[in-house]
């Protein structure tokens, strides 16, 4: 079995870039919401996505898509994946896009009490517990001091910072589900197949049944769509699947806290969106929550092979 690397210059690059794609995909959404819903853009880009993916995966991987050694699994982490975007696309409606990527990327922290509750191997460290904690304490500073804005505005961002919590939950939720199913063993192609294709048949009816399938094909309807569906939904996550085969996970995990940063730049910029002092206080102990969290796979033992 192919020893992962530690990270190289190549790497690094590659995850700069990455992170910066991942935190302009929220504002881009909002952005192009007066053209076309976040909810119905993110539903078109799962379903054509899925198509682009179900063509590149070999002939091997796609008969076993269909099999009930794995289908039962890929339909669980697919509805989870559907949720998810869900929430991503409603949060969008009532709060900031920079709020949105914040709230979502608290996932590694739930992912980890989750394979704590259910892995003997995952049983979280003191110095994770601490990074917890931390994190947990920066949500609360972000949800409770805040301005003293309108109060219908104040409830309105209240409620879609919730919302893109929950997000963040049931992304951990679909993270612990694939390490917990068969999927583990699955190819990352099969695994996003699932998550694509679920997206696309659960949000496609919804966006229709809530009044949000209307699309204005403009030109910046048409880019954020071309931009989510190749760059985005198919390129970007292919690439982090090979990252993850060649380089050590607990490497890769420490640049997540770069994608809200990303975010709430471009939020500031391209949006125009203003963030409040307590988020911005409470972004940075979600951050630091998180980034201690994935340090701990720096300091496992180090009788670790590591390919120079």
């Amino acid at each position: 079995m192919e020893q992962r690397k530690a990270l190289d210059a190549q790497a690094s690059l590659i995850m700069f870039v990455l992170c910066l794609l991942w935190g302009l995909q929220q504002v881009v959404l909002k952005l192009a919401a007066p053209d076309i819903s976040a909810l119905m853009q993110i539903a078109l880009r799962s379903a054509l996505s899925a198509l682009m993916v179900y063509l590149l995966i070999q002939a091997g991987v796609r008969r076993q898509l269909w099999s009930r050694s794995y289908l039962p699994a890929g339909l669980l982490v697919g509805v989870l994946f559907a949720l998810e975007f869900y929430l991503v696309a409603e949060a969008l409606r009532y709060t900031s896009a920079s709020h949105t990527i914040v709230l979502l990327y608290t996932a590694p922290i739930f992912v980890a009490l989750g394979l704590h509750w259910k892995l003997p191997s995952e049983h979280l460290s003191p110095l994770q517990w601490g990074g917890i904690l931390v994190a947990f304490s920066g949500i609360v500073v972000s949800f409770l001091f805040r301005s003293h804005t309108g109060q219908a505005m104040q409830a309105s961002m209240l409620w879609g910072d919730l919302l893109a919590l929950m997000a963040g939950i049931f992304w951990a939720a679909t993270t612990v589900s694939v390490r917990l199913t068969r999927l583990a063993e699955a190819p990352a192609t099969q695994t996003l197949f699932y998550q694509l294709l679920m997206g696309g048949m659960v949000l496609l009816p919804l966006a229709w049944m809530t009044g949000q399938a209307t699309v204005n094909w403009t030109t910046l309807s048409i880019s954020s769509l071309i931009f989510h569906t190749v760059v985005i939904s198919f390129a970007s996550y292919l690439i982090w699947f090979w990252m993850l085969k060649k380089y050590l996970a607990s490497r890769l995990g420490v640049f997540s806290f770069l994608t809200p940063v990303f975010g709430m730049i471009f939020g500031i910029v391209l949006l125009d969106e203003e963030i409040e002092m307590n988020f911005i206080i409470g972004t940075i102990m979600v951050m630091l929550g998180v980034v201690l969290v994935s340090l701990q796979g720096w300091l496992k033992p180090k009788n670790i092979k590591v390919v120079p």
